[in-house]
């Protein structure tokens, strides 16, 4: 069957009442995200971007709602339910070196989820590593590397090479370029673009950095204090803000709109 007309991810009505330690609880969320687009997810401090990413992730459970992955409803799966559609949908974070054993291997690290999915023979390792790695532009070599002895932006590599191993249909970035330098965060992003158009791959992009939304991101929704408060195309949003919790945040990078 033909999925590409069915959203990659659809978000009914989610709720949560208590999130995490500091995050607001979310409020009837509902959004969705096609076969190869981006949606980013902006918003201040504690406004619920962290919980949702969460939620969507199956690292927590909602009070309320439905999260759909290509129509299917994966809200209540758990266990071995859980781990055989996890490859679908895959993580990328900010700290990649937080995500790592920083005593692993590149090679170790991207062999775990090969292995835990049974995704090739062990004997394939090596040049499935070696095919993920090249995709990212890294060399085979650093296979024997520890992420302590990579860049900023060779770690985040890894952690994309990581998440495109298992083929998702969908993957998060929780800000992903946000602790690297400008020339580095333009190199990442347009690896992340070039990877979508390849694969036609969802991307739902966190982030506080509306430069970097309006360069990368198709639509973009506005959370405040758990709430949808704007959804539209990224340019639009942009150019005609429709609410405040909007034109705070642009206002706090003036220089974007001029």
């Amino acid at each position: 069957m033909d999925t590409r007309n069915i959203p990659v991810l659809e978000v009914k009505n989610l709720a949560k009442r208590f999130g995490d330690r500091g995050a607001a609880g979310l409020r009837d969320l509902s959004f969705s995200i096609p076969h190869g687009e981006t949606l980013a997810v902006v918003g201040a401090s504690g406004s619920g971007k962290t919980t949702l990413a969460r939620l969507i992730m199956r690292l927590a459970d909602p009070d309320a709602g439905s999260i759909h992955l290509h129509g299917r409803d994966i809200t209540a799966l758990h266990g071995e339910h859980l781990r055989r559609i996890r490859p679908r949908f895959q993580m990328v974070f900010q700290n990649a070196l937080a995500a790592f054993n920083p005593r692993a291997s590149v090679k170790r690290v991207l062999d775990d989820p090969l292995r835990i999915h049974a995704l090739a023979a062990k004997d394939d390792y090596d040049t499935v590593i070696a095919a993920a790695l090249d995709r990212v532009g890294l060399k085979p070599e650093f296979m024997q590397r520890l992420p302590l002895e990579l860049s900023g932006g060779q770690r985040q590599r890894v952690a994309i090479a990581r998440a495109i191993l298992t083929k998702p249909d969908l993957i998060v970035l929780d800000e992903p370029v946000s602790a690297l330098d400008v020339s580095v965060r333009a190199q990442i992003l347009n690896l992340l673009l070039d990877l979508q158009d390849e694969t036609g791959v969802a991307y739902l992009f966190i982030s506080h950095d509306l430069a970097v939304v309006r360069a990368f991101a198709d639509r973009m929704i506005v959370m405040d204090e758990g709430r949808i408060v704007e959804n539209g195309t990224t340019e639009a949003v942009l150019a005609a803000p429709q609410a405040e919790a909007t034109r705070v945040l642009i206002n706090a990078v003036p220089r974007l709109i001029r």
